[in-house]
């Protein structure tokens, strides 16, 4: 319930957004579409059909052919002669993509008429030849398939077809016959307004005719094709449709439709050949990139230069790709195309069986799709950082249109992720700026009690984590580093305290920067003191190698800073830190008023006492054993078991190797006689006396080294063993 609160007007606007979307879906205006088609034409550019031999081709009236045949139109007699060389190579059928409407204006008969009208000719002239009459002749010798246009589309109220008994069509374009098995198709079809026919004695001599129909989407281009119109309460084939019906010697055409909606057709049977459409009896086309062998010149046909082979059995379309007959259609390949090639593509498609579905159950899925995706991208959105919801958002975009993709390419199906990437990204946008808004007014609050803390890493662990502002803590396991100013109390007294500040303050900032690059938090500053702790408030696997590696830096920059106000003629003091490593209390503490983030347990005070420490054992850095054990490869010295003042188990220290040549200041000391110091180190833990001889010759060799001196002394004194006991804090 508080979430809802929370969230409710980020999850309205969703809501709000998801609606649109649906609405979009149902209604599907026409941006909307053209952008589907979009991503429809895209996969088909990425993967188009690919051709098959199969036995269709295109009699091509190509502009060689106007070049030897003459310009167009040519004589009937020659459209008989090139239907008459076509026959005779035994098609499975003859289908023209020409209208043939008018009489023959250079047939002989025609011609003497006009003369006898004009110039009062009075000779007969019946028997010259008539060139229509030549052409039924040929047409009716053959499986001949003619077109007729069609006239305007009808849309809206003027689409419905008015069937009342007894009514007859006014003209008889096709006889082919249809069966419907479920409701008529005549309801869900396109209709047409009046056609117009081929010639009566043409049209009647015809083994079929089919409409020359395209029915274009908003931008032109021809993405379905279908196989049957409508013209007053006629239902009439397509061209490629009775093409094929003619082709496989079939009586008729099959239909089988859904009761809902009204006639809405499933698909259509030809002969022995099954073709899913649309609900308006379409077939949604998958385009082949261009093919030669799918054309053969008319010219070569008339001049004998095509085997029958070639022709023998096909479905032989008759139609013109020169430019100057008109006959041009968009693709969505992205090109123009002759007419008579996109029935081609459709003769092919349905004979081979491939194709291009957009199911019934598309639209459902879609749209459950949108509505889950949209909600869920908007929840994840409210709730979950940004990038983690603009990643998941990503995905899911991703995988939409993956999705879509894989059906087109693996199943020939139409899914539209288009509307669902919209609904999608304006659902991310939306409840991104919500969640961006509520989280400012969340920081805003939190940002008011970041005054109780300074550490970077903290205040990022309490802004993603507001939860975090309570009292109590948890246990955890920690690293603490503590440095102090050898003498600096001293330094103060004998300098000016504005001078004192500003190099107190610079030096302060500096190793505070240092700790906030490893990632430290800042536990306090005390003076000129500074206690710094990992792995809180957000656990660190490798805490200690990080608590050694800033101490290890602040040493350096510490001797670099000293022997820097030095060289100007200022004092300053040696930096003394203690790294420990240990299981503490770490949280708030304090109470209603205030309260202070920290850690709280014996391995903070063992860190502090062993910054302490250095004074007595002559050494700046001191890592207990617990820190080193997590540090793979860190070079140390071991200095010995400490016995802490007021502690009763010794403590393993070492003193860490500063660091590498390339990095150290010119003050730090050499490590070459580590080697030998180990090995009188090994001797003294023994208590072998051999030890005091080893520490004497390396005394001799580095009086330098405090450590050195610090266990010969002992030994000298007769100490033997590696336990110093510390009196002092």
């Amino acid at each position: 319930m508080r979430w809802l609160v929370r969230n409710g007007w980020g999850l309205l606007a969703v809501l709000l957004v998801v609606a649109l979307g649906l609405l979009a879906q149902a209604w599907e205006p026409v941006a909307v579409q053209v952008m589907r088609h979009a991503a429809f034409d895209q996969f088909q550019r990425w993967q188009p059909r690919i051709y098959q031999p199969v036995p269709v081709r295109i009699i091509d009236i190509d502009e060689e052919s106007l070049q030897r045949l003459g310009q167009w139109p040519w004589p009937r007699t020659l459209i008989a002669e090139l239907t008459t060389r076509l026959q005779a190579a035994q098609p499975g059928a003859i289908a023209f993509d020409v209208l043939f409407s008018e009489p023959d204006r250079t047939s002989p008969a025609a011609m003497a008429a006009l003369w006898r009208a004009r110039a009062g000719v009075r000779q007969a002239l019946g028997d010259l030849p008539d060139h229509d009459t030549e052409l039924a002749r040929a047409i009716a010798s053959g499986k001949v398939v003619l077109g007729f246009a069609l006239g305007q589309l009808l849309v809206g109220a003027d689409s419905q077809p008015v069937v009342q008994a007894g009514t007859q069509p006014v003209t008889t374009l096709s006889n082919t016959p249809f069966v419907a098995l479920g409701q008529s198709a005549l309801f869900a079809v396109h209709g047409f307004a009046e056609p117009v026919a081929a010639l009566e004695m043409l049209q009647s001599k015809a083994a079929g005719n089919g409409a020359m129909a395209f029915v274009p989407d908003s931008d032109g281009v021809i993405r379905r094709v279908p196989l049957m119109v409508r013209f007053g309460n006629q239902l009439l084939p397509t061209l490629s449709a009775d093409a094929l019906r003619v082709a496989q010697g079939a009586q008729h055409i099959v239909t089988r439709s859904n009761p809902e909606p009204q006639g809405a057709l499933q698909e259509v049977r030809i002969g022995q050949i099954v073709i899913p459409t649309s609900p308006q009896g379409e077939v949604w086309l998958h385009y082949s990139p261009p093919v030669p062998a799918r054309y053969v010149p008319a010219w070569k046909v008339l001049a004998g230069e095509v085997p029958a082979d070639d022709l023998r059995g096909k479905i032989l379309l008759v139609g013109a790709s020169a430019q100057g007959l008109m006959d041009l259609r968009f693709s969505p390949l992205g090109r123009m195309l002759p007419g008579v090639e996109i029935h081609a593509q459709l003769l092919e498609q349905m004979i081979t069986g491939g194709g291009l579905q957009r199911p019934a159950w598309s639209r459902g899925a879609e749209a459950l799709a949108l509505g889950v995706g949209g909600l869920l991208v908007g929840v994840v959105a409210l709730t979950s950082p940004a990038l983690f919801s603009l990643a998941a958002t990503t995905l899911m975009l991703v995988a939409v249109w993956l999705f879509a993709w894989w059906g087109f390419s693996a199943r020939g199906l139409l899914l539209d992720p288009v509307v669902i990437s919209l609904v999608l990204a304006l659902c991310f946008m939306l409840a991104s700026l919500v969640h961006h808004f509520a989280s400012e007014r969340r920081q805003a609050w939190i940002r008011q009690a970041f005054s109780r803390y300074v550490s970077p890493n903290l205040v990022t662990h309490l802004i993603d984590h507001p939860g975090a502002l309570e009292l109590g803590g948890k246990r955890q396991w920690c690293s603490f580093v503590f440095t102090d100013l050898a003498g600096f109390t001293a330094l103060m007294e004998q300098m000016d305290p504005a001078d004192a500040v500003n190099i107190l303050n610079v030096y302060l900032d500096r190793m505070i920067a240092i700790a906030f690059a490893h990632q430290g938090t800042l536990d306090r500053v005390v003076g000129d003191a500074v206690a710094i702790m990992f792995s809180a408030p957000l656990p660190q696997l490798d805490h200690q190698r990080r608590a050694l590696a800033c101490a290890l830096e602040m040493q350096q920059f510490a001797k670099r800073y000293e022997a820097g106000l030095i060289a100007r003629g200022s004092a300053f003091c040696a930096t003394r830190i203690g790294v420990h490593s240990g299981e503490v209390i770490v949280g708030n503490f304090g109470g209603a008023t205030i309260f202070d983030y920290r850690a709280l347990g014996d391995p903070v005070n063992t860190a502090s006492r062993l910054e302490a420490a250095n004074k007595q054992l002559g050494t700046l850095v001191c890592v207990s054993e617990a820190t080193l054990a997590g540090c793979a490869g860190a070079v140390a010295r071991p200095v010995g078991r400490l016995l802490l003042a007021g502690k009763t188990q010794p403590l393993m220290v070492f003193e860490p190797a500063p660091l590498a040549p390339s990095q150290a200041t010119d003050a730090s000391p050499s490590t070459d006689h580590w080697p030998a110091y180990t090995r009188a180190y090994a001797l003294m833990r023994e208590e072998n006396a051999g030890a005091l001889e080893e520490f004497r010759n390396l005394h001799e060799a580095c009086p330098q080294d405090a450590l050195v001196k610090l266990h010969f002394d002992r030994l000298t004194a007769g100490k033997f063993g590696d336990l110093i006991v510390l009196a002092q804090k």
